[in-house]
């Protein structure tokens, strides 16, 4: 699927957006972009920061988007809740989107919702028949609302539920065939969550349906050392750690380059470090590629 493009006038064109690793934009980040125009594919925001139509954090994001393509990663829709989806903030999300004209619009595989009340965490779903159909309505209702395919993001998770019939990956599968969406591939979040369920990371990429990753990201965790459960924390204040670097190379190598993003929320380093970052991505893509040509 390809989306409606803003033609670029500087350091990227649709093309940089496949071949090139992009980074979070931050306000923090807003000048010094403007001003140096860092050689890389793509930024990506958070739905939930530019639902204004106007004010100072839409404005930098359409100057930027002149410069640079761009995706949209939503986290208050709640896909995976029990309410039907809140038709207010589905109707800005759709402003936002049309407005924009991202390369992809994203969601997560999860909840954050219950009555009336939004929570401050995105929370895991069950893996059974029940959630598989609700989840799929919402995805159905989100695609139709936005008139394209979105991609869903796999979760980091701390705890499993007792009424699961398939695996994660197999709901994940069905969810793709059942709705024709996208995928997000996070990294990161298959590291913590097989850590914290003490599977393999390695597995989950096999088993994970590739055909349907539209893009992956790449992120920083870090662990509560619980003495009696130690868990990673998918915290997005750190760097890529070494583990998800080798993890992100075993992807690649099994299902293929997709446009990567160097996700960070928290602890913001300077905006050169994460350059830094999307560069080392970029590395590693070049010789994973070469190393299958190689084949």
């Amino acid at each position: 699927m390809s989306s409606q493009s803003i033609q670029s006038q500087g350091a990227s064109a649709p093309s940089s957006f496949i071949i090139k690793t992009g980074v979070s934009l931050k306000p923090s980040y807003y000048h010094e972009i403007l001003d140096t125009r860092p050689n890389l594919g793509f930024f990506e925001v958070h739905a939930e920061n530019y639902l204004s139509q106007g004010g100072p954090a839409r404005h930098y994001l359409q100057k930027i988007r002149e410069l640079y393509a761009c995706t949209i990663h939503g986290v208050g829709l709640s896909i995976g809740g029990e309410m039907p989806l809140n038709k207010q903030h589905l109707h800005r999300v759709t402003q936002l989107v049309n407005d924009i004209q991202p390369e992809f619009f994203s969601e997560h595989l999860a909840w954050s919702t219950h009555d009336n009340t939004f929570l401050n965490d995105l929370l895991p779903v069950a893996y059974n028949k029940v959630s598989l159909n609700r989840v799929c309505d919402h995805i159905d209702q989100l695609q139709t609302a936005l008139k394209r395919r979105i991609l869903i993001e796999n979760p980091s998770t701390y705890f499993e539920y007792k009424h699961c019939d398939r695996s994660e990956t197999d709901f994940i599968r069905e969810m793709v065939h059942r709705t024709g969406c996208g995928l997000l591939l996070d990294v990161n979040n298959v590291e913590v969550s097989c850590f914290n369920h003490q599977t393999d990371p390695y597995v989950y990429i096999n088993e994970f349906p590739s055909n349907a990753v539209g893009q992956i990201h790449l992120a920083g965790h870090t662990i509560d050392n619980n003495p009696t459960v130690p868990l990673k924390i998918d915290s997005h204040d750190e760097p890529v750690s070494p583990g998800v670097w080798d993890l992100y190379r075993h992807t690649l190598a099994t299902i293929g380059d997709r446009p990567t993003l160097i996700e960070r929320d928290g602890n913001l380093p300077a905006l050169t470090e994460l350059l830094a970052e999307a560069l080392h991505a970029d590395t590693i893509r070049a010789a994973v590629k070469q190393g299958n040509e190689d084949e």
